[in-house]
């Protein structure tokens, strides 16, 4: 969770790989959603976090990714703030700024984006309800 001037969010490094870039030089748009995902994991699936059904059955639903700038392998490791933008019965968004290694937290993001994100039951291969558990855990990442 970040503090003092920053915004509220869980922050996480993510390093760029050699093999993100692409022949433009800059991060791969299919490389930053991997990039994004692995941003999530940590927060989200961590050991010991109340999420212990999500690690058990969790879909994408949706994923937007606006990119602003450019990100390339020198801007690593990215700096990636997440929130909870809405929580439903069955499922969550996620919103996402990604910002280069230094950039001040109140800079113009390089990437903008969003996951929804549904609980799934994998046995019965159907959508489930967010446990009061996992619902109290997403709302205190709402952002105000």
């Amino acid at each position: 969770m970040s503090g003092g001037g920053e915004q509220f969010g869980f922050h996480t490094e993510v390093t760029v790989r050699w093999s993100d870039m692409d022949a433009f030089q800059h991060v791969n748009h299919a490389r930053m959603v991997t990039l994004l995902e692995e941003a999530r994991i940590p927060w989200l699936f961590a050991e010991g976090r109340p999420t212990r059904d999500l690690r058990e059955g969790a879909v994408i639903a949706d994923l937007h990714v606006r990119y602003r700038a450019q990100v390339r392998h020198d801007d690593g490791p990215l700096d990636v703030l997440m929130w909870t933008e809405q929580v439903r019965a069955v499922d969550f968004t996620i919103g996402y700024e990604v910002r280069p290694n230094g950039a001040p937290a109140d800079s113009a993001p390089a990437v903008v984006a969003s996951t929804q994100i549904a609980a799934f039951d994998i046995e019965t291969q159907r959508l489930r309800r967010l446990t009061a558990e996992e619902r109290e855990f997403l709302l205190q990442w709402r952002r105000g």
